[in-house]
C-alpha cells in the first residue's frame, strides 16, 4: 500500500510536468510572430550574401594583377594566332581593333590616365584650347560654320562622279541639307537656347563618318563587323525561342517570337552587365567623350551610339537606371536616335534580302551624330542631366531593395523585367497598327465618294513626301516611287518596303509601329515620365525620319 501510494504521486507529478511542458511549448509557439521570424531569416540571408560578395571582392583585389594579366595574355595570343592563320588573316583589321582595345583597357587599370592626359594637355591647352576660347563667341561660331561648309561642299564636289549621278543631283542634296536644318530651326521649341556648337559638330561628324565608311575599306570593315556582331549576339535569343517553338516558326520571323525574344534576352544580359559594373564603366567613358565633343550627357551618348547596332528598344535599356531621371530633351534624343537607325538584327535581314550592306551600315552609323544634332536643334537642353560629364548616380547597386546575390540572379531579374517590357511593346504595336488600319478603312470609304478606290495614309503621304524626296537628290524619274516607299515605311514599318529599298532614307525605325515600341519601352523603364514620353514621341519620330533622309542626301554626295 505504502509503496503504491508513494508511486502514484510520482507518476502524477511526472504527468503534470509533461503536461506543463507541452502547454508551455504550445504557448511559446503561439507567441512567435511569423513576420518577425521571416525578417530575421531574410536578414541572415542578406548577411550571408554580403559575406560571400566580400570574399569574392577580396579574392579579386588580391589576385587582380594575375587575373587581368592572364586575360590580356590570352587576348594577345588570340590576336597573334588569328593574324597568322590563313583562315582568319583576311579580317586582320577588325581583329586588331578588337584585341588591342581590350588590351589597352586592361593596361590602363594599372597605368594612370595622367600618363596620356598630361602630355596631350601640355600641347593641346596652350596651343589650341586657350587661343581658340580667347576668341569672341561669334568668331568661334563662324569658324565652325566655315569648317562645316567646307566638308559639305568638299564631299559633294570633291570626289569624281559615279554611276548615273551628276553634279546637279549633288547640288540638290546640299540644298536639301540646308532646307532640313532650316525647318528644324523654325520649329525649335527654344530657338534662343539652341546649342549651335553641338549642332555643328554633329553635322560635321556625320559628313566625316560618311567619308570614312564610304571612301575607306577599313572604316567599312570595322562598322560592318560591329553590326554583324550585334546581330549574331541577339540571334542567340532564338535558341531559347526554339525551346518553345519549332525551327519553322523561328524561320518565319514572327514579331511575337523573334523580336520579343531578343528584347527579353538582351534586357536580362544588360542587367547582368550592370551587376558586374561593365555598363557603368561604359556610360562613364561615353559621358566623358561626348561631353567634351558634343556637350551631351553620357546616357544620351550611350543610347545614340548603341541604336544602330542593337535597336531602339534594347538601346534604351542600356541606361535603364537613368531613364526616369532624364530631362525632356534627353528623352527626345533617346527616341530620335532609335527612330533614325535600324538594329543589327534588321541589318542581317536586309542583307539576306540582297540589300548592299555598305548602304545600310553607312546610313545607320551616320545617324548617330545626326540624331544628336537634329534633336538638340528641335528640343534644346534647358536642365542639367545627371550623367553630363560623369556618372553621378548608380541605382543599379546599393539603392535597390532587391539587390541581386550574384550575376545569375541579376540575369534572372533582368529577364523578368524584359518580359514586362515585351508585353508593353506587344500591346502598343498591336493597337497602333490596328489604329492605322482603322484610319485607312475610313479614308478608303470616304475616297469612294470622290471616285478614289484606294485612299490611304500611304497614298496621301506619298504625295506629301514628293518635295522632300526631291531634296535628297533622287533622280527625277524615280521621285514618286521613292516617296511612296517612304510613305509605306513611315505608316507601316521598314520591312514592308524592304524588298524594294531605293535609298538610304528607308534605313530607320521611324514608323507608327515603332512609335508604339518606343512609348512602350520608355514607359516601362520610367513610368513616372509616361505622359512626357507620349507627348514628345511624334516629334522624335519626325526628327528620326528626317535624319534618315538627311543621311540619304549626304550619301548621295559620295556614291
Amino acid at each position: 500500500m505504502y509503496s503504491s501510494a508513494e508511486t502514484a504521486p510520482e507518476v502524477d507529478i511526472i504527468e503534470r510536468k509533461t503536461s506543463r511542458t507541452t502547454g508551455s511549448s504550445i504557448t511559446n509557439e503561439k507567441t512567435i510572430d511569423p513576420e518577425v521570424q521571416e525578417s530575421k531569416e531574410l536578414a541572415n540571408d542578406d548577411i550571408e550574401v554580403e559575406e560571400a560578395r566580400s570574399k569574392r571582392e577580396a579574392f579579386y583585389r588580391k589576385y587582380r594583377p594575375l587575373i587581368l594579366g592572364g586575360i590580356a595574355a590570352v587576348i594577345l595570343g588570340w590576336w597573334i594566332s588569328a593574324t597568322v592563320l590563313k583562315a582568319t588573316r583576311h579580317r586582320w583589321i577588325v581583329q586588331t581593333v578588337w584585341a588591342w582595345f581590350f588590351i589597352i583597357v586592361i593596361a590602363f587599370r594599372f597605368i594612370p590616365n595622367s600618363v596620356v592626359t598630361r602630355p596631350v594637355g601640355a600641347v593641346w591647352v596652350p596651343l589650341v584650347q586657350k587661343p581658340f576660347l580667347s576668341l569672341p563667341r561669334m568668331v568661334r561660331l563662324g569658324m565652325g560654320w566655315l569648317a562645316l561648309l567646307g566638308i559639305v561642299f568638299g564631299s559633294a564636289f570633291g570626289f569624281p562622279l559615279t554611276g548615273n549621278t551628276n553634279y546637279g543631283d549633288r547640288a540638290i542634296s546640299v540644298l536639301g541639307l540646308f532646307v532640313f536644318q532650316t525647318g528644324f530651326w523654325l520649329s525649335s521649341r527654344r530657338r534662343s537656347q539652341i546649342p549651335w556648337p553641338t549642332v555643328m559638330v554633329g553635322l560635321f561628324m556625320q559628313q566625316a563618318i560618311a567619308m570614312f565608311v564610304l571612301k575607306s575599306g577599313a572604316g567599312f570593315s570595322i562598322f560592318k563587323w560591329i553590326a554583324l556582331l550585334a546581330s549574331d549576339f541577339l540571334a542567340q535569343a532564338l535558341k531559347g525561342a526554339e525551346f518553345f517553338f519549332d525551327p519553322d516558326v523561328i524561320d518565319r520571323h514572327w514579331f511575337f517570337v523573334n523580336t520579343l525574344s531578343s528584347i527579353i534576352f538582351f534586357i536580362a544580359f544588360v542587367q547582368m552587365m550592370y551587376y558586374l559594373g561593365v555598363m557603368q564603366w561604359l556610360i562613364k567613358g561615353f559621358a566623358w567623350f561626348f561631353f567634351k565633343v558634343m556637350n551631351v550627357s553620357g546616357a544620351e551618348a550611350v543610347v545614340a551610339a548603341a541604336s544602330p547596332f542593337i535597336g531602339q528598344g534594347e538601346s534604351a535599356c542600356l541606361v535603364r537606371p537613368y531613364v526616369d531621371l532624364m530631362t525632356e530633351s534627353e528623352l527626345h534624343l533617346t527616341m530620335t536616335s532609335g527612330f533614325s537607325t535600324i538594329a543589327g538584327s534588321v541589318l542581317g535581314a536586309y542583307i539576306s534580302m540582297g540589300v548592299p550592306a555598305q548602304n545600310l551600315v553607312t546610313a545607320s552609323v551616320m545617324s548617330i551624330p545626326a540624331s544628336i544634332a537634329i534633336s538638340k536643334l528641335r528640343m534644346p537642353e534647358t536642365d542639367e542631366p545627371v550623367t553630363r560629364g560623369q556618372v553621378t548616380v548608380d541605382r543599379g547597386s546599393e539603392s535597390e531593395k532587391n539587390r541581386p546575390a550574384n550575376a545569375l540572379h541579376a540575369f534572372s531579374q533582368g529577364a523578368l523585367f524584359g518580359l514586362i517590357v515585351a508585353g508593353q511593346i506587344l500591346t502598343n504595336v498591336l493597337t497602333v497598327v490596328s489604329l492605322v488600319a482603322t484610319i485607312n478603312g475610313l479614308l478608303t470609304w470616304i475616297g469612294h465618294g470622290f471616285g478614289i478606290n484606294a485612299l490611304t495614309l500611304e497614298l496621301i503621304l506619298g504625295y506629301i513626301f514628293y518635295p522632300v524626296t526631291f531634296f535628297i537628290g533622287v533622280p527625277r524619274n524615280e521621285i514618286l516611287t521613292v516617296s511612296q516607299l517612304l510613305a509605306t515605311k513611315l505608316v507601316q514599318n521598314e520591312f514592308v518596303g524592304g524588298y524594294t529599298i531605293a535609298s538610304y532614307a528607308l534605313c530607320g525605325f521611324a514608323n507608327l509601329g515603332s512609335l508604339g515600341i518606343q512609348i512602350g519601352v520608355l514607359s516601362a523603364l520610367a513610368p513616372s515620365r509616361a505622359k512626357i514620353i507620349a507627348k514628345i514621341a511624334t516629334s522624335a519620330m519626325i526628327c528620326g525620319f528626317i535624319s534618315t533622309l538627311q543621311a540619304a542626301g549626304i550619301a548621295g554626295m559620295l556614291v
